[in-house]
């Protein structure tokens, strides 16, 4: 049982690793291919190091490279999150920060198109893939992910306001940097990067399940066994049809999650009855596994 554990545990630190270097290619493809090329600025701490490195040479006399910039606005991050969060969450962040500031700095800047249109809409789509590979797999990019999560583990709460704030603050300064077309190209940019996140990362998507089965007890078990999910029982529900007893199972869980929910409900009631509603609003407490 003990070399079943271990080597789960490094399947999944392996796993981990392999998906921080593929993250940290398509960030620098991103940065290198796209938003550089064209002026456009990335969300988050990476659009902060880019408005940096750009006014480096006015303010030391030379360009400081994005991936040192980088680098270095995260590393009181990485304190913050050694004392918040905790050391593997922030071990695995400090290696892909590492990965990403090193890929970026050796891959070369390479222009494939100057039409800004097209730099923001391929760079943001190349960077949400990266960060929702990242975000699906248990990995954050460090930056404001991890101001975050300190505050959702404090308040309970999404703190998403705190990033639509930072990247309006981000794309006003591409505006007086480079331009006011450039402010809404940058725009562009963050909104086709959130919308590809959200669909690689399916794990903050909640679906409501009902399920309408004549073994209830062995339907929970299995659900409880392999989700954490709480249950709602109502018993005695009669059927129009037959006019037969059965009992109906109300839960939530996300999308992530739906192929376990699969697997539990043939291994308990391949024949039960399994509605499920997409995409519903959530009102109270839902437990979600830190990254």
């Amino acid at each position: 049982m003990k070399k079943k554990v271990e080597s789960w545990a490094h399947h999944d630190y392996t796993t981990k690793l392999s998906v921080a270097i593929v993250y940290a290619l398509l960030a620098s493809v991103a940065i290198n291919f796209f938003y550089q090329p064209g002026n456009i600025y990335s969300s988050g701490i990476t659009g902060l190091a880019q408005i940096l490195t750009t006014l480096s040479k006015q303010v030391v006399g030379f360009n400081v490279p994005i991936s040192t910039t980088l680098y270095l606005l995260n590393i009181p991050l990485f304190i913050l999150s050694w004392l918040k969060i905790g050391r593997k969450f922030t071990i695995f962040t400090i290696i892909t920060v590492t990965l990403t500031s090193f890929f970026i700095h050796i891959v070369p800047e390479t222009v494939l198109s100057t039409d800004p249109i097209i730099c923001a809409i391929f760079g943001g789509a190349v960077m949400g893939v990266g960060i929702g590979f990242a975000l699906k797999n248990g990995l954050s990019s460090g930056g404001l992910d991890i101001l975050s999560i300190t505050i959702r583990k404090k308040t309970g709460r999404s703190v998403g306001s705190i990033s639509i704030y930072f990247n309006v603050l981000i794309v006003f300064v591409a505006g007086i940097l480079f331009g006011w077309q450039y402010m809404f190209y940058s725009t562009l940019s963050i909104f086709v990067s959130g919308k590809v996140t959200d669909a690689v990362f399916t794990k903050q998507k909640k679906m409501q399940v009902m399920i309408v089965t004549k073994h209830p007890e062995k339907v929970v078990n299995e659900i409880q066994k392999k989700l954490r999910r709480g249950i709602t029982i109502i018993n005695e529900a009669e059927g129009a049809f037959k006019h037969d007893k059965q009992t109906v199972l109300l839960t939530v869980v996300t999308r992530f999650e739906l192929p376990q929910l699969e697997v539990a409900m043939r291994c308990s009631d391949p024949h039960a009855f399994v509605s499920i509603a997409d995409n519903v609003q959530i009102l109270g407490r839902f437990y979600e596994e830190d990254l």
